[in-house]
């Protein structure tokens, strides 16, 4: 009796009312949002605007979907167009099939695209989602618990996968768990470097494929679903053989010829900024001015209040009379041309 193993869903889809919500395709898409909001952080911590990230995924995502159902296909004809193969099937992306190399290279020229048309660089951009791409690969692998698909050799771990579907149910090593865990560490490790060691001009982007491909190179040796073999080994264990080389010459070429990080990611964004901290300036000086305003006319506002005081010139080179605020004459001043002053009234004296 097997004491402890990870279940599998019973069901990949679930029934809401008419819509089916199928649990590859939820997590595909919950992967999706989750990078572009990380991509979208890291993006204005660097000095980009609000919303490039998303508006450049409107391009990748599309390309990198296609990209990633190629690779599968290609790579995996047999169910397509092999012997008792159905071309349609290959239509059915719901179904699982996308491969990560054809997602990031296809994904890349929408990027590319994306990115020309907002006008910033394609390695800026690739640095700040690196990251996000890492997070959303390892939501993405959910999918494949969820339609019971490329698990690992037969195992008694207490962490096995129980395949209860296809032709061997059984306990197996949760190949998927492995890869979603294993892309986490991969953000991590994205994140922390690009902070300790200001990695730009594409080479966090370089980071991330090249700890990505190492753990991919070990969890695909575990799977034993259907794959073309070249010269004893998976195909997708050389296309990670090759993709790391190829990342690890950028980042060592690309520190070399372009050291350091991009200064401005983003011309929109400093333009932005300085058209703010003009506006700022031009309100400050009329603050200023609005300020001296009132000390300008102070000497006619203080005349004003003394005259509505009764705190005003006799006329005749006296000093002034000071009332209570109403000054009322009981008859005339005596000879010497003074007045005596009481609470408000003047006297005769």
């Amino acid at each position: 009796m097997d004491l402890a193993y990870i279940p599998s869903p019973s069901t990949g889809v679930i029934e809401l009312g008419p819509i089916p919500l199928r649990g590859y395709a939820f997590s595909i898409l919950i992967g999706v949002f989750a990078a572009v909001w990380i991509g979208g952080r890291r993006w204005v911590a660097r000095g980009g605007l609000p919303g490039t990230v998303a508006d450049i995924a409107v391009w990748a995502v599309p390309f990198g979907l296609v990209g990633g159902r190629l690779y599968h296909i290609f790579t995996t004809y047999e169910p397509y167009f092999g012997e008792n193969g159905n071309w349609v099937d290959a239509f059915k992306i719901w179904e699982g099939g996308l491969g990560i190399w054809g997602a990031i290279a296809l994904g890349a020229v929408g990027a590319w695209i994306g990115a020309r048309r907002r006008g910033v660089p394609l390695p800026a951009y690739a640095d700040a989602v690196a990251p996000g791409i890492a997070v959303a690969q390892a939501i993405g692998r959910w999918g494949n618990w969820f339609n019971q698909e490329l698990y690992g050799r037969a195992t008694d771990v207490p962490w096995a996968l129980k395949i209860d579907k296809g032709p061997e149910p059984g306990l197996y090593h949760p190949t998927f768990l492995y890869e979603s865990l294993w892309c986490v560490g991969v953000a991590l490790l994205v994140i922390w470097a690009d902070r300790r060691f200001k990695l730009g001009h594409g080479r966090a982007f370089a980071l991330y494929v090249a700890a990505y491909t190492v753990g991919r190179g070990w969890i695909e040796y575990l799977r034993i679903d259907e794959a073309n073999h070249v010269l004893g080994l998976r195909l997708n264990v050389w296309t990670s053989m090759i993709v790391f080389l190829g990342a690890v010459t950028y980042m060592i070429v690309s520190s070399r010829l372009r050291p350091g990080r991009e200064t401005v990611v983003e011309p929109a964004a400093e333009e932005a900024r300085a058209a703010e901290a003009a506006d700022a300036g031009r309100d400050g000086e009329q603050d200023s001015e609005k300020d001296g305003g009132p000390g300008k006319d102070s000497g006619a506002a203080g005349a004003t209040g003394d005259a509505a005081s009764g705190d005003v010139p006799t006329g005749s080179g006296e000093p002034a009379v000071s009332g209570g605020g109403t000054a009322a004459a009981d008859g005339p001043a005596d000879g010497d041309g003074t007045a005596d002053s009481g609470a408000g009234t003047t006297k005769k004296l």
